[in-house]
């Protein structure tokens, strides 16, 4: 990462020419790779569908068939699920760090970075696909839209479960694959929001919820909620200042027990809060029935608006951030004028 990032612009007035110099520290110069790479895969995902990271999923595939074994122990299959992590992450790393040093321009660079590392930004189309199709009558089509989003089974789920489903899964895709990218970007970098990101794609594969997952993607799952820790809570607290007036004490109060828990739950929670509706509740795993925590249990049921409702207070949170985000930049390029 350069120390600064230089600007500069000539303008010629009366036949004289006035340079003006601007430096940007490192802060300021990670926002703007952040915003133009934010911009240029928003306007890819309108056109075309993309997950750079294919090949990746699918070598994580064919790496739990070849070293998850069920016949060993749950502490052997936890381990060998620790040790499949630090021999694919730390080549990688190496392998990303040195070659940094090759490439002329350390902003392209870090541009590919963050782009591999974000995901999907087609996901409010995919809801709205969604709850056409609900309203529609089709809930095939419905299921079959929801299906590669999620790991529970759609199969036999009814509207009110498609509508669920698809709030929660909106709220934790963003979560997990813009949201904390972002934030580990601005902090760490774009090597660790990569890393974090590859990372992630190894809990998706060996889900803990899965059974033949359940001691070797342990490790994966807890390092990612230990990444995804403060975001969630920053993410939270967008939600609660956006109730300030109405509700927030309740909610703290609701939500506060929640906030040193290792998961996603306190955003569920208030997001079920603010929409007021219930989330969680029983899921399909590979048929068998996986009882989880009920938010907002004394609501109603989501209804299809309520999946175009959380798209729209997911979509607040995220502007009010890049609205902090970008403030603060600019006032630390201004002090350091």
């Amino acid at each position: 990462m350069p120390a600064h990032f230089e600007l500069t612009i000539t303008l010629g007035v009366n036949g004289s020419k006035i340079m003006a110099l601007t430096e940007i520290n490192d802060f300021s110069y990670q926002v703007i790779i952040l915003l133009v790479v934010m911009l240029t895969k928003l306007t890819i995902s309108r056109f075309i569908e993309h997950e750079p990271l294919r090949f990746f999923q699918f070598y994580c595939q064919q790496l739990s068939n070849k070293v998850n074994k069920s016949s060993n122990s749950a502490q052997q299959q936890t381990v060998a699920g620790f040790v499949a992590i630090v021999v694919t992450l730390l080549p990688l790393a190496v392998i990303l760090w040195l070659f940094a040093d090759f490439v002329a321009l350390d902003y392209l660079w870090h541009g590919l970075l963050l782009y591999c590392a974000f995901g999907g930004f087609s996901l409010q189309q995919t809801t709205k696909h969604i709850a056409q199709a609900i309203v529609g009558n089709q809930s095939y089509v419905a299921k079959q839209t929801l299906a590669p989003w999620v790991l529970r089974e759609t199969e036999q789920l009814s509207a009110v479960g498609l509508s669920k489903a698809a709030i929660e899964m909106q709220l934790l895709r963003t979560l997990q694959q813009g949201y904390t990218v972002a934030f580990i970007f601005l902090t760490l970098g774009p090597l660790a929001a990569l890393l974090y990101r590859l990372l992630l794609e190894m809990h998706y594969c060996w889900n803990p919820k899965l059974t033949q997952f359940n001691h070797f993607g342990y490790c994966a799952s807890v390092l990612v909620n230990i990444c995804q820790w403060l975001p969630v809570r920053l993410f939270a607290l967008q939600l609660l200042i956006f109730n300030l007036g109405k509700n927030f004490l309740l909610f703290w109060r609701l939500s506060r027990g929640f906030i040193f828990q290792l998961n996603n739950n306190i955003a569920i929670l208030l997001l079920a809060l603010s929409l007021e509706v219930k989330l969680g509740g029983v899921a399909m795993y590979q048929q068998t029935k996986l009882r989880r925590v009920n938010f907002n249990d004394l609501a109603q049921q989501p209804k299809v608006t309520d999946i175009i409702h959380a798209n729209k207070q997911i979509k607040q949170v995220i502007a009010m951030s890049l609205l902090y985000v970008i403030t603060l930049a600019v006032t630390c390029t201004f002090i350091n004028m």
